[in-house]
């Protein structure tokens, strides 16, 4: 996961809340992606001419795909990465290389979507995007890894799912971190630390800062020099009362990031202001 990989969950909540299902039973394939239709230029076809694809043109459309998602952040050429991924899914009923391109890019796109209704629909057809991954292939982990973050967006953007959501997210993310640590560079447990640091404390939610620390020093442990991974981890030590260590690693990440953008990594720019940003909030401490 290159997009985004920090799931930014927004996930205080009432304790007169709503409580809604966070999975459901998810649309057929042909009936999702109408949140994000491909924009003019994109190469990709509209939904509706979708089913037209031949599984001997799957190779070809996921190729495309990943080189219209390399264009980022160009948004449009990402609504035609998530048209393209979709379209090979449903042109090879086994593979899930389509469906694992298509919730890279949808989580993408609901970070950068400005609108809050389409971000919403955006999320609820990523979950139902990886319950597809996870029914074509049960023991792919990197298909229970995207159904974590999808599930974390999905309760941001549609608060009554959370309280449901954190309870079927944080054991799908300790899937990933026995079986797969090193995955989306330490992305269980760095996103599992974000989970943490962010979700309500207890009787409310299993947020723990002390937790959140933990597994963001074992991310930084396992990938270490990834620029979110420090990220994750100068939040967490700002959030155990460590200042000056946090400031010292937000520099280090911005330092790290600014290195990969002048290199031309796609999404290090944003890695790096988000840096910049956390250390002028601390300076105002």
């Amino acid at each position: 996961m290159r997009p985004l990989t920090v799931v930014l969950l927004v996930l205080a909540i009432a304790a007169t809340a709503a409580c809604a299902h966070a999975l459901h039973e998810p649309s057929p394939l042909t009936a999702i992606g109408l949140a994000a239709p491909p924009a003019a230029g994109s190469g990709a076809a509209s939904p509706a001419a979708v089913a037209a694809a031949s599984p001997a043109e799957a190779d070809r459309l996921l190729r495309d795909g990943a080189a219209a998602f390399a264009r980022r952040p160009d948004a449009g050429s990402v609504s035609g990465s998530l048209s393209l991924y979709l379209r090979a899914a449903r042109a090879d009923e086994v593979r899930v290389d389509g469906l694992l391109g298509a919730a890279e890019a949808s989580a993408w796109l609901i970070e950068h979507e400005a609108d809050a209704s389409r971000r919403e629909r955006l999320a609820t057809e990523a979950v139902e995007i990886c319950q597809w991954c996870v029914r074509r292939a049960p023991e792919r982990i990197e298909c229970i890894y995207r159904l974590a973050l999808a599930i974390g967006q999905q309760a941001r953007e549609r608060s009554s799912t959370a309280l449901d959501g954190l309870k079927r997210m944080t054991p799908l993310l300790e899937q990933v971190i026995a079986r797969a640590p090193t995955l989306d560079a330490a992305g269980g447990h760095r996103v599992m630390a974000l989970v943490l640091l962010r979700a309500p404390g207890w009787p409310t939610g299993p947020g723990d800062p002390d937790a959140a620390l933990e597994h963001a020093r074992k991310a930084d442990a396992l990938v270490p020099d990834e620029a979110q991974n420090l990220l994750a981890l100068a939040e967490a030590l700002a959030a155990t009362d460590q200042p000056a260590e946090a400031r010292r690693i937000y520099a280090r990440a911005e330092a790290i990031a600014r290195t990969a953008a002048a290199a031309g990594h796609p999404d290090a720019r944003e890695w790096a202001d988000a840096a910049a940003r956390a250390l002028a909030a601390l300076a105002k401490r």
